[in-house]
């Protein structure tokens, strides 16, 4: 509890570890809450947490309500999955795919996640599950990144077309993107125009000054 008041003066690190993928992971009380960061970004909770949930606002929390099944690819800490449950109060059944077991240890150690009972994790590459996975889902959401890299896969079209081809009609893909040069920007240009041929995009530009979320809604 000290260290919670504490945190609202300054950042308080209570955990770190190095991982492979993610290179540092550090759990930290900030502003009075446990965030998950990794080396140069943060990963779970805090501002991650705000933008996740200004998505999921605006497709619609009575919408995501009726909605029976919602995947996750990149879990992390599981923020996301936090204002589902908690917040939104979902019900239905969440599958989370995350390729770092280490970050699932974390997370079920100072998170909880462990203890969502209408959760089930599924340790996987995002690509790989993606084209493995005979499911259909309500909702997708996208956030998968190595600390700020996001991987190439992602914005290639045979990507982005299998996991529209997943979603049930009427049914959403929320997609956080990082946006850290020019070089991005034109990357998300160019895979709004390709989706925008096939299905209604939204973009929420410049959330948390680098993030960019891209919705995208499949129609009956």
């Amino acid at each position: 509890m000290i260290k919670k008041i504490f945190s609202y003066l300054v950042p308080i690190k209570i955990f770190e570890k190095k991982s492979a993928r993610s290179k540092a992971i550090e759990v930290t009380w900030a502003n009075g809450e446990l965030v998950l960061d990794s080396e140069n970004t943060n990963y779970s909770y805090g501002s991650l947490q705000r933008i996740l949930r200004y998505g999921l606002k605006n497709i619609g929390f009575k919408k995501i309500l009726s909605m029976k099944e919602i995947l996750l690819l990149g879990v992390a800490g599981g923020s996301v999955i936090k204002t589902l449950v908690d917040e939104i109060k979902y019900e239905g059944k969440i599958t989370g795919v995350e390729i770092d077991p280490e970050i699932l240890e974390i997370a079920n150690k100072y998170f909880n996640l462990n203890k969502i009972k209408q959760l089930e994790i599924i340790i996987d590459d995002a690509f790989e599950f993606v084209l493995k996975t005979n499911k259909k889902y309500d909702l997708i959401i996208i956030d998968v990144f190595e600390d700020t890299t996001m991987p190439n896969f992602l914005f290639e079209n045979f990507f982005s077309n299998r996991v529209c081809d997943l979603l049930k009609n009427n049914g959403f893909v929320l997609f956080n993107t990082m946006i850290l040069n020019e070089t991005h920007n034109i990357r998300n240009r160019k895979y709004i125009s390709e989706i925008n041929n096939q299905h209604v995009v939204k973009m929420l530009p410049r959330i948390e000054e680098h993030n960019e979320l891209i919705i995208i809604e499949k129609l009956a």
